[in-house]
């Protein structure tokens, strides 16, 4: 609701975070560490500015209001999940044919695992699709090592012990064995992302990753998407992903 003046205060937090530069633990350490001003005038943690009138700047850059915009890249083996690489190596932003707007993945992929990378400067939906408590899936298409049994992966299923603790619960769909590839292909979907999480999981149940795609992150599909290529979302998905955001409250 506006004020009586008919400004609209939002938490500082909330504003660094919609405008895609931290997450809202991230713009709180840069509140405390005084680096946020408004008006000129340094910011405290727990203020509330009008983003429409004044004006709010990180280490004395004013932040711009962008307009929200939403891609995905189906990404190549060998291309890094980031903007840039002091290596010099391909990211997934040089996918992307045409940026109005400074964009960011949502959450990576290992350099190995191919398939869809979610690419925004909404920080607001980023939060909600990473963080586990809202349980946003992300659908793989794995291959693996051998003739995975049944009990194996009923373990892949119910959490497999890692160095960082057990795997959240996941599904997993009907598998297939490849005879002559010696290897088994099935879906698997899960509601966090630790780091390597599917690779190191089936190589302590062992079976190896051979391949690793990931297809859908809630309810955005890669569908036909050509391997290197990219897209704007449609208006359909665009409406999908605010149905997150309006569930997250």
């Amino acid at each position: 609701m506006p004020d009586a003046d008919g400004s609209h205060a939002v938490r500082l937090q909330k504003i660094l975070a919609e405008a895609g530069l931290a997450s809202r633990r991230s713009a709180e350490q840069l509140l405390r560490q005084g680096r946020v001003t408004v008006d000129g005038r340094t910011a405290e943690l727990g203020q509330s500015a009008d983003p429409d009138r004044d004006v709010i700047a990180v280490d004395g850059t004013p932040i711009s209001r962008e307009a929200t915009d939403y891609w995905i890249v189906n990404k190549p083996r060998g291309v890094i999940t980031t903007v840039s690489d002091p290596e010099g190596r391909a990211t997934v932003l040089d996918l992307v044919p045409e940026r109005r707007t400074r964009l960011f993945p949502v959450g990576r992929l290992d350099r190995d695992t191919e398939g869809l990378v979610l690419m925004t400067n909404d920080g607001r939906l980023a939060q909600v699709v990473l963080h586990p408590s809202h349980g946003v899936e992300r659908e793989y298409r794995v291959t693996a090592r051998g003739r995975i049994r049944a009990r194996a992966l009923k373990r892949l299923a119910k959490g497999v012990a890692l160095a960082d603790g057990v795997t959240a619960p996941a599904r997993v769909g009907r598998a297939r064995y490849d005879t002559a590839a010696d290897s088994t292909g099935f879906t698997l979907t899960l509601t966090e992302g630790r780091k390597r999480q599917i690779r190191r999981a089936l190589e302590a149940l062992g079976h190896p990753v051979v391949a690793l795609v990931r297809v859908r992150i809630g309810p955005i599909r890669l569908g036909r998407l050509a391997v290197g290529s990219a897209r704007r979302l449609s208006r359909r998905e665009r409406k999908q992903l605010q149905s997150l955001l309006e569930s997250e409250g």
